[in-house]
């Protein structure tokens, strides 16, 4: 399924343009912060497989978002990217999303 133009933002890396977003919504888990916040990627030119990745902050429109120790920032986005690209991501192959974990260090506040 490919990203939605509106709300996604541009990114280069390596000389490919890709797409991506942070849920607007959180899930009911992230919203208490019992699960950390996603992210989704893929590849602006030719959609395929979307890279999902599992962040280790807080969803910043949780209940709890005014502590979140951060945010997803476009350079933690290019990273996750050459990350995904090494371990296999194909983004221009059709497929099912190739999932990122990169929640280590996540900490509930409850």
């Amino acid at each position: 399924m490919a990203l939605a133009k509106k709300g996604s933002r541009g990114i280069t890396v390596d000389g490919v343009e890709y797409r991506w977003c942070l849920r607007r919504r959180p899930t009911w888990e992230q919203d208490m912060c019992y699960s950390p916040a996603t992210d989704a990627v893929e590849c602006a030119a030719a959609p395929g497989t979307t890279l999902v990745v599992t962040t280790n902050l807080r969803h910043p429109s949780s209940v709890w978002g005014r502590e979140s120790p951060g945010s997803v920032l476009p350079s933690d986005v290019a990273a996750n990217i050459r990350l995904a690209r090494t371990g296999g991501w194909a983004p221009e192959r059709l497929g099912s999303p190739f999932h990122l974990d990169q929640s280590a260090g996540f900490e509930s506040p409850h």
